[in-house]
């Protein structure tokens, strides 16, 4: 489908001569005279871009700018500024109030392109990936998953988990929380890149819940390099006391309070090596199945689906 990119400047000149260049490359263009009248336009039209003047009758780009990102429907809306003024202040102002890129006249026709271009792809990008970690979400792991499974590629699913986390995001804070569960993306990231494949993907299911996809024959180096690296870098978010009693204390579900080791990563392992996976629901089900049982279990580990090997 087309982006629709919407303009909003005072002159005509610019506006076809931006026009046509987006046009050319295949985007679909809606213009706007004046700030009030862009501020009309936007929850109408929906734009999937704003290239927005400075310069405008009524109320300058700059307001407009501050408008737009004051309403939280258009978060994720793109903003490219247009000035007619290289002045690094203006620059600086169109980003300070939540601008995207900016775009000085007159430009290059190619300038204005890659701009549009870019800015669309990082925030399409955006969309699909987690805020804390920066690994592609929900959506985008069941597409790849359901891709994986319609051309019947040979892969095999982690899932990964970590243990105690509840209790120690209660004890030490949902800062130190967000701390365990970037420094595990890391972890992943760092041995996937070292002892994985090129075409493997990361996923981040949500909390402390993690997806690998990859070749079969690296989930053995995979797997044990994670625990590796993460039973030895995981005792930095810990205060030296509970690192020497090996535990904190914390209350359970039952509101008792019990002892909680320190933190360890449970992992579960699927492969359409020798069954045949139906869709993403069934991988998804057998995978959390099989990490049951990796979580019964004491310490870091992870666990092979026996039928799938």
């Amino acid at each position: 489908m087309k982006k629709k990119i919407l303009i909003i400047d005072d002159s005509d000149l610019f506006t076809k001569i931006i026009t046509d260049i987006l046009l050319d490359a295949n985007y679909d263009v809606i213009s706007a005279g004046s700030g009030e009248e862009g501020l009309i336009k936007v929850p109408l039209e929906k734009p999937d871009l704003v290239i927005l003047d400075v310069i405008l009758p009524g109320i300058d780009g700059f307001q407009v700018c501050k408008l737009l990102r004051a309403d939280y429907r258009n978060n994720l809306m793109p903003i490219i500024i247009l000035s007619s003024q290289c002045n690094e202040e203006d620059k600086l102002t169109g980003l300070e109030l939540g601008a995207d890129d900016y775009i000085i006249k007159p430009f290059n026709p190619r300038e204005v392109l890659s701009r549009v271009k870019n800015t669309l792809v990082r925030i399409e990008r955006n969309r699909h990936v987690n805020p804390l970690t920066g690994l592609y979400g929900n959506n985008m792991i069941q597409e790849e998953i359901t891709n994986k499974i319609c051309s019947n590629d040979l892969f095999s699913l982690i899932y990964a988990d970590l243990d105690n986390f509840k209790a120690y995001n209660d004890i030490y804070g949902f800062a130190n929380g967000d701390r365990a569960i970037k420094l595990t993306a890391d972890i992943i990231c760092d041995n996937i890149r070292l002892v994985g494949g090129d075409n493997d993907f990361i996923g981040h299911v949500g909390g402390d819940d993690f997806i690998i996809i990859t070749y079969p024959m690296n989930v053995d180096n995979i797997c044990k390099s994670i625990i590796y690296d993460f039973n030895k870098q995981i005792l930095g978010l810990y205060n030296e006391n509970d690192i020497r009693n090996g535990y904190i204390m914390a209350m359970n579900r039952q509101s008792e309070l019990v002892k909680f080791p320190i933190m360890t990563i449970s992992m579960s392992v699927v492969s359409n090596e020798n069954r045949v996976f139906q869709s993403f629901y069934n991988i998804v089900e057998i995978a959390a199945e099989v990490k049951k049982i990796a979580k019964s279990m004491k310490g870091s580990c992870y666990v092979k689906d026996k039928q799938s090997i």
